[in-house]
């Protein structure tokens, strides 16, 4: 009896704990539920962040604008625009010219020593409208290499490109722009100059070429008898030459260059000698301040050699002419690239830089 109503309890006691578990668990999943509901509504309702400028701002945002999508498009085939409407939009558009300053570029080109690479060089530079200020071609130390300098104006991008252009072509092996490079540059100049005088100067580049011959001979003719020459030789005719040329000094008004003026007849043979050597000497005074020498000497001319840059070529140039500029002739530039010369110091000091580990900065063991 006492066993059976212990087995009456103990199966009671089973269906009462069942009974609660159950009752807790269905408890647990309303609770879940509720829970579950209570969340969706306050992410739904809640505000949006504030900004945060960290590296979780992108991550908040997206967690609070889940599902969102953009509008769809009110019209997918928008409208074609007028001629007037898309000529205003590509004008509108159009970026506005380069205003780069045009400037002085040298470019060294390399090219194979052929007939026709010349043409073919300057046909690309004619093309894009490049006025060529200067153009030296020449033969180097190898056979089959020539050199070629060019130089001219005009914007960096623009010369670039011509210079890639270059490149492509065949018989180009590479083309150098040493326009920020440090360079001698150096141009030959030769100048046949006056040395009567300014006043004969045009009388010297008179069509017949004869040197101021014709006022001469006019002047010979119209000698006065009354005033023979001083004294006659054999070389009558040059005698007659000076002094006909001394006296066209004496109508010519040029009489304050010389300082052997004096008044009544006109200058003799000997103070038109003494007026040339005068103008030769001032024209080899100028000639060797310019680091030039005289070539050549002539009865009424000389030919001078300068060899400079460009710029002091054009100075020399405007010093010579007052004495009577007859001809020149220049080449182009031709240029080099300096040597660089190391600076010890800067080597020492950047030696002792590389002695200088830092240990912190080696890897462990």
């Amino acid at each position: 009896m006492t066993c059976k109503k212990a087995k009456l309890i103990a199966l009671i006691t089973k269906k009462s704990l069942t009974m609660s578990l159950r009752k807790a668990a269905t408890s647990s999943a309303n609770l879940r539920s509720f829970v579950r509901c209570a969340s969706t509504t306050a992410v739904r309702n809640a505000p949006a962040p504030k900004s945060i400028d960290d590296s979780t701002s992108a991550l908040d945002y997206k967690m609070h604008r889940t599902g969102v999508r953009l509008p769809h498009l009110t019209n997918q085939h928008p409208r074609s625009q007028t001629a007037e409407e898309a000529v205003t939009n590509i004008l509108y558009n159009t970026p506005p010219p380069s205003t780069e300053p045009y400037k002085r570029h040298l470019l060294n080109c390399l090219v194979q020593n052929e007939p026709g690479v010349l043409s073919r060089v300057s046909g690309i530079l004619a093309g894009r409208g490049f006025n060529i200020d200067s153009l030296v071609v020449c033969q180097t130390e190898i056979r089959d290499l020539s050199r070629m300098c060019i130089v001219l104006r005009g914007q960096d991008g623009v010369i670039e490109q011509a210079r890639r252009q270059l490149e492509d072509l065949v018989p180009v092996w590479a083309v150098l722009d040493y326009t920020r490079t440090p360079t001698i540059e150096r141009e030959l100049l030769l100048a046949k100059v006056s040395i009567l005088g300014p006043e004969f100067a045009q009388a010297q580049l008179s069509p017949t070429g004869s040197d101021a011959s014709a006022s001469l001979d006019a002047a010979i003719e119209a000698q006065d008898p009354a005033n023979p020459p001083g004294f006659v030789d054999a070389s009558g005719d040059k005698v007659a030459r000076e002094q006909s040329l001394a006296r066209t000094f004496e109508s010519s008004g040029a009489a304050p260059l010389y300082p052997s003026r004096r008044e009544g007849p006109g200058m003799s043979a000997s103070e038109v000698l003494i007026a040339k050597n005068l103008h030769l000497g001032a024209i080899k005074t100028l000639t060797d301040q310019f680091g030039g020498r005289v070539v050549d000497v002539g009865e009424d001319s000389v030919i001078v050699e300068v060899t400079a840059k460009g710029r002091r070529v054009d100075a020399f140039l405007n010093l010579m002419r007052p004495f009577g500029l007859l001809e020149a002739a220049r080449s182009g530039v031709m240029v080099l690239p300096r040597t660089p010369i190391p600076d010890y110091g800067e080597e020492e000091a950047a030696v002792e830089e590389v002695g200088e580990i830092d240990a912190s900065m080696l890897p462990p063991g």
